[in-house]
């Protein structure tokens, strides 16, 4: 029977308690459970300080909403469990990532461990920041990299390439880099593209931009697309999927393409991914 490490949402006691129900559950058909509180995100440069989950782990089974899940796939990544599986049930708010509910864990569960299900590589992104032609950090993102202003800064200029070829220059109140798995979060809510997370792309869309003919555009995934921050790009962060976050200059470089991570998340065996979507947007 597998290894499994039990991730669940801090400072939430159901979330607790239904971990060690779990853990029994899996105890008493003859697996290894570790159970572990989520970490919050907090704002950083990077993902060196994301706390490593033990080395032989087969199974992660993730119990809060989107945020933990995206908090969990760090650890993943940072501990070189790519490999392993991760199944995610939403204790939390709108659950794209964390698809499974609660009465569906222990179903869900009997057929993970019969070797019944889906779990294919989800892209994702590597940003890496420059700042006076030096490399200042790097993150993972399964979402997105988003770079923002302050609410009350000015409007700022992005000057966009992609494979040194430039695209323009975005006058807007910030840029979202997407995966096709992240599209339905920020990128969603700013009007780009929902994309089946079985697309291999890179989701680009300005925020709020000034000029109307500034549009969401879709990149190939093997392209680079690099961001430069004008001279009044003041009071400008770069946020990894909404918890890893770095302050920015003018003049400074974002570096985006696809990371050479991924990660496998369980897909629902009760429904597919257009059920879910159109229970979580309420669509007729």
């Amino acid at each position: 029977m597998p290894k499994v490490i039990i991730i669940y949402k801090a400072h939430t006691p159901a979330a607790r308690d239904k971990a060690q129900t779990l853990s029994d559950w899996l105890r008493q058909r003859g697996s290894h459970t570790t159970l572990l509180e989520a970490r919050g995100g907090q704002p950083g440069a990077g993902n060196g300080g994301e706390e490593k989950l033990p080395a032989d782990s087969e199974l992660v089974v993730v119990l809060g909403g989107d945020g933990t899940m995206l908090g969990a796939v760090r650890q993943v990544v940072a501990s070189g469990l790519e490999a392993a599986p991760i199944l995610g049930v939403n204790l939390g708010g709108l659950g794209f990532l964390t698809a499974l509910a609660p009465e569906e864990l222990l179903p869900a569960m009997e057929k993970v461990l019969e070797g019944h299900y889906i779990a294919r590589p989800r892209l994702m992104l590597q940003g890496v920041v420059l700042h006076g032609g030096e490399a200042l950090a790097e993150v993972t993102a399964l979402n997105d990299l988003v770079v923002n202003k302050a609410a009350l800064a000015r409007i700022v200029e992005l000057e966009a390439a992609v494979d040194g070829s430039t695209l323009t220059t975005f006058q807007a109140d910030g840029l979202i880099i997407s995966t096709p798995t992240g599209s339905t979060a920020y990128n969603l809510s700013a009007g780009g593209p929902i994309c089946h997370p079985s697309l291999d792309c890179i989701v680009v869309a300005p925020i709020c931009s000034f000029a109307l003919s500034n549009r969401p555009l879709l990149l190939a995934p093997d392209m680079g697309l690099s961001v430069t921050l004008g001279p009044g790009a003041f009071e400008t962060t770069l946020t990894c999927d909404g918890q890893v976050g770095l302050d920015l200059q003018p003049g400074d470089q974002i570096q985006v393409r696809r990371s050479p991570h991924t990660v496998r998340l369980i897909q629902s065996p009760f429904r597919d991914y257009f059920e879910i979507l159109r229970t979580k947007l309420r669509w007729g």
